[in-house]
C-alpha cells in the first residue's frame, strides 16, 4: 500500500469536495480507510510542495506520480471519481 500526498488550499471549493469525497468513499468502502493520505496546505507547507509539479489544487500524488489534478469546473461526482481512482491505485 502506498501513501497519497495531497496538496490543497484553504477556501478552495474543489479541495473541500475532494476531502468530502474521501470521507464518503471511506464510508462506502472501509478498506479505503487504510490508505494513508497526507494533506498539505500548500502555502503553509511550501517545503512539501518542492519536487511536485502541478498548477491546480487539489492535486494528489503517489510517490512522484501525479494521479489527479483538479480542473476548473469539475463537479463533485467527477472529483469523487478521481479520488476513488487514486485510492484504488494506492491499494495496489
Amino acid at each position: 500500500m502506498k501513501t497519497i500526498t495531497a496538496f490543497y488550499l484553504n477556501g478552495c471549493p474543489y479541495c473541500r469536495n475532494a476531502k468530502a469525497a474521501l470521507q464518503e468513499l471511506i464510508q462506502e468502502e472501509p478498506a479505503y480507510s487504510k490508505v494513508p493520505v497526507e494533506w498539505y496546505e500548500e502555502t503553509e507547507h511550501p517545503e512539501a510542495v518542492k519536487g511536485h509539479s502541478y498548477y491546480y489544487v487539489p492535486s494528489l500524488f503517489i510517490d512522484d506520480e501525479k494521479v489527479y489534478e483538479a480542473q476548473p469546473g469539475q463537479n463533485y461526482d467527477t472529483i469523487k471519481g478521481y479520488v476513488k481512482q487514486a485510492l484504488d491505485k494506492a491499494l495496489q
